[in-house]
């Protein structure tokens, strides 16, 4: 099943426990962020703080992720570090960043996908340059991304002890 429009919307409000999100590109090409992010090209930054949905969802709910990076950080990278993730992690969202610059993926080959309280999961396919194709519900046994996610974290480090190296 292809998630879109209010469905997809739905999992983030419907969820009851936790959403979680393993991130492993370098840059995403959203719609929504050209424009941020052209000007965050040419030099501007994002000092913050602010509010919007997201950040008010992080603050009441449990939702994390895990961005698998490498350096040096691709120039989407840096901007999502600065644009989101310095403002979200403080309000509660759990952030980790697990840097394969020096060693081995522990989760090669999986792909990106979110999981909403370890039963939901949906499918992020991405084309190469990072722009998103679609979203699919996967229909099987959540067991192997319960598992991929336990790895993420395990192997990670907070995003704000990250930033500070």
């Amino acid at each position: 099943m292809l998630l879109d429009g209010d469905v997809w919307a739905a999992k983030f409000r419907d969820f009851q426990t936790e959403a979680w999100r393993l991130e492993t590109l370098p840059q995403y090409l959203v719609p929504q962020e050209a424009e941020e992010f052209a000007a965050f090209k040419d030099g501007a930054r994002f000092p913050g703080p602010y509010e919007d949905s997201w950040i008010q969802m992080v603050r009441t709910l449990d939702v994390g992720r895990v961005h698998i990076v490498s350096r040096p950080l691709s120039d989407y990278l840096r901007f999502e570090f600065e644009r989101y993730y310095q403002h979200q992690a403080p309000a509660g969202e759990d952030i980790r960043i697990l840097d394969i610059t020096e060693r081995e993926n522990p989760l090669p080959d999986v792909q990106d996908f979110w999981m909403f309280d370890h039963s939901t999961i949906v499918l992020m396919h991405y084309r190469s340059d990072g722009k998103q194709i679609s979203r699919e519900l996967y229909e099987g046994d959540p067991a192997p991304f319960i598992e991929y996610q336990r790895i993420a974290k395990a192997e990670s480090v907070p995003f704000l002890e990250y930033v500070k190296e």
